[in-house]
Parts: structure tokens; C-alpha cells; sequence
């Protein structure tokens, strides 16, 4: 292993090419359970640490993953199996797996690194472990009975921690114990040959909301959607999307708008004391809205969006929002056009929102609270028609003052 200082930066040099890093081993592990293994993993892994030092500064501190690591705590967990990777003085890299019925992908991604250990952090000002986690895995859906590999170079950032792989070789679910046919990441694919299915591995940042390369000039069409509790409707909603996705195609990301429309989208879903669902499918493409309860109010907190292509499965999530808030008993009405962003490669935007999760008044809306959006119109028009009218009132005023002081001047004796 190898250990690099730099001044303190940003931790953005890690996106220097992977031979501008020195060379080291791949550390290469197996997973079993009653003799079978269940996960295979080759692969080089650098990381970037930003931490505090004892002057109050900050420093940047590069290692390498060594050759040599344990395995203790993994486990092939049936449906959800775990590669524990510990080296060092209390270093811990970790990734969880999930799959459907066709892919396998990484779930969750941990890296646990020790302030304490003298050999990395020798001025940290803090002796304590610190945990970075991202539910963004370093690579993309897999079809199972098959082995991800990407000899190119991949950067995943979190929290303090920028990580670069590379040479990765990796395969969870495996059947008999044997590797699968090798599925590559794009940057191992010329781009004249790269099918468009094909998955990209770049992760975007998500401190910028993305935007599309065009967009439609078509506003798509209000539905009406209902959730039942037995033969009464328990949540109503109505409204406009537009998805707009980041697609591979011919080797490109390109944003594609996707208008759901209301005829061919069917509505179900699920109410409870404190949470309601409103799924939404159409065709080949399902979003989800969860709704929950806090205090006296209700608010979307989090969207899930599913995209079954040809030949793929994408899962696009947001579990961290605040949205579409509104008093028990009321609906949330919102006419502006909204953006709301699920991931760093999807995000909605609505039109002609109206929707009541909870507390429906036999069967209908109740009263509805308007968006910020809408009201600050409402509440500009009449502060712009007081300001003129006040404007208007001192004009007058001041002409009145310089007639009289004119009348006045006219009378007098000589």
C-alpha cells in the first residue's frame, strides 16, 4: 500500500488518469457458504480522504486498497448478499447486492476508514471512525449469471471520500461457483461498436440538477388517479408528467422526455393510518409516490421510478423529499409547472397538481391549499396595484401643494 499527502483541495484530482497513480496489486477474494461460492471480486481500489487536522486545516490523504485483505462479516445472505472488505488498522469497504429477476446490481456502497490509525491520518484531529455510505454502487445492473468487468478507471464521491476503481472482475450470485460471461462497462467498449443498451458506468454528480438537450414543446395531459379501500376511494390525485431520463443511445447520454399519458395509465396503490402509495403504470414504466404524515400535515416524501426497456431494468429513487404539502383533511393544489428530482439522471416535472392522500370528505377533495407558486401571484398583483394607487395618491398630493403655493402667490398686494 502506498500513502500519498497533498496540501489541502478540493478532492477533485482524482479524476487525473488512473496512470498518473502508481501501480499496486488487485486484491482478489471469494465468498462461500457450504462450499460454494456466491461472490467473486478482483479489483484495484484508490481512495481519496479529506478529514481535519489538529491546526484546524483540512488535508487530503490518498491510499490504495493492498493486495492482502479479510472477508470477515460478508455473507452470501441469500437474496441480499454482502462483501466485507477490512484492511489496515480498522478500514472497512463494504457493498451489499440486490437483484430482480434478470439483473443483480450493488445496493448500498460503505467505506468505514479509522482516524486513528496513525499510519493514514497521522494529525487528525478527531481518533474516531467515520463512515461514508452511498446508495449509488460503482457499477450498473448486471444480468445475472454474469461477471461485471471495466478495465477502465470509475470514480464514485461521497461524503469526504472520493473512490476510484479500476481492473474491476465481480460477480455476486453466482451459479456453480464459476464465473459467468463477462459484461463490460461502455468506457471498455469502442464507441463504433457500443450497442445502445449497453450501460454506462460514469456517475454524474448529483450537486447539479441535470437538464435535458431539448425540450418538448408538448405539455402533457392531466390525468385523474384514484387509490379504492374496498369500493371508496381512499387518496385522489390528478396531474401532468413529463419524465425525463438520461439514455445511453449510439454511445451518447441523451435526455429523453417521456409524457405519461392518462389513457393508457392505470392507478393503484395503498392507504394507511400514517402512509399512502399512488402507483402509477404506463406501458413499461411505473412511478411511484409515497406519502406520509407529520404532525397535522401530509407531504410526498419519496418517489420511485421504474423503466423496463427492451433489454434492461432501471431503478431511479428519491427517499429525502418535502414536497406537495398540505393540513389533514385538505388537498395540495399546485397549477405552476414543478421540477421534482429523483436521481441525477431522472427527475418529473408536473403540471396541474391536486392531490389528498388522507382524510378524504366522503370520497372528495376537501379544501385545497394552494402551492407557494400559485399564491405569490395573487399576493403580487394586489401589492403592485397598492403600490401605484399610494404613488398615484402622493402625486396628487404634491400637485395640490404646488397649486395652492401658486394661488397664493397670485393674490398678493403690491
Amino acid at each position: 500500500m502506498f500513502l500519498t499527502t497533498f496540501p489541502s483541495s478540493h478532492l477533485g484530482f482524482l479524476l487525473l488518469p488512473i496512470h498518473c497513480l502508481l501501480e499496486t496489486n488487485a486484491f482478489e477474494v471469494e465468498i462461500k457458504e457450504a462450499n460454494t461460492t456466491c461472490i467473486s471480486a478482483k479489483l484495484r481500489i484508490n481512495f481519496t480522504v479529506e478529514y481535519e487536522t489538529t491546526n484546524g486545516t483540512s488535508k487530503n490523504i490518498t491510499f490504495t486498497a493492498p493486495e492482502k485483505v479479510t472477508t470477515d462479516g460478508s455473507s452470501c445472505g441469500g437474496a441480499a448478499p454482502l462483501l466485507n472488505v477490512h484492511f489496515g488498522n480498522g478500514n472497512l469497504w463494504s457493498l451489499n447486492f440486490t437483484k430482480n429477476d434478470k439483473e443483480y446490481r450493488g445496493s448500498v456502497l460503505s467505506f468505514t476508514y479509522n482516524l486513528s490509525d496513525s499510519a493514514l491520518f497521522p494529525d487528525a484531529k478527531k481518533k474516531n471512525l467515520v463512515i461514508s455510505t452511498t446508495n449509488t454502487s460503482f457499477f450498473v445492473p448486471v444480468p445475472l449469471n454474469s461477471s461485471y468487468t471495466c478495465l477502465h478507471d470509475d470514480t464514485v464521491t461521497a461524503q469526504n471520500v472520493v473512490q476510484l476503481y479500476w481492473n474491476v472482475t465481480l460477480q455476486a450470485y453466482m451459479n456453480n461457483s464459476t464465473l459467468g460471461k463477462d459484461f463490460h462497462c461502455s468506457a471498455d467498449i469502442p464507441s463504433t461498436t457500443q450497442s445502445p443498451t449497453t450501460y454506462s458506468t460514469t456517475i454524474p454528480s448529483t450537486t447539479t440538477t441535470p437538464q435535458p438537450t431539448t425540450k418538448p414543446v408538448d405539455k402533457p395531459s392531466v390525468g385523474n388517479y384514484s387509490v379504492l379501500n374496498g369500493t371508496e376511494p381512499c387518496l385522489l390525485a390528478s396531474m401532468g408528467l413529463q419524465l425525463n431520463a438520461s439514455m445511453l443511445f449510439e454511445g451518447k447520454n441523451v435526455w429523453t422526455a417521456l409524457n405519461i399519458d392518462p389513457s393508457n395509465t392505470n392507478s393503484s396503490g395503498t392507504c394507511g393510518n400514517e402512509t399512502a402509495l399512488l402507483r402509477l403504470t404506463n406501458g413499461t414504466t411505473v412511478v411511484e409516490f409515497h406519502f406520509v404524515i407529520k404532525e397535522k400535515n401530509f407531504h410526498l416524501k419519496e418517489v420511485n421510478v421504474t423503466l423496463f426497456n427492451v433489454s434492461d431494468l432501471s431503478y431511479k429513487t428519491n427517499f429525502n423529499l418535502s414536497l406537495w404539502e398540505a393540513s389533514l383533511g385538505n388537498s395540495y393544489l399546485c397549477r405552476k409547472e414543478q421540477l421534482i428530482t429523483v436521481s441525477e439522471d431522472l427527475y418529473i416535472n408536473t403540471f396541474d397538481v391536486r392531490v389528498q392522500p388522507f382524510n378524504l370528505n366522503k370520497g372528495n377533495y376537501g379544501t385545497a391549499e394552494e402551492c407557494f407558486a400559485d399564491s405569490d401571484l395573487s399576493f403580487l398583483i394586489p401589492i403592485a396595484v397598492g403600490t401605484v394607487l399610494v404613488f398615484l395618491i402622493i402625486l396628487v398630493f404634491i400637485s395640490y401643494l404646488i397649486g395652492r403655493r401658486k394661488s397664493r402667490t397670485g393674490y398678493q398686494s403690491v
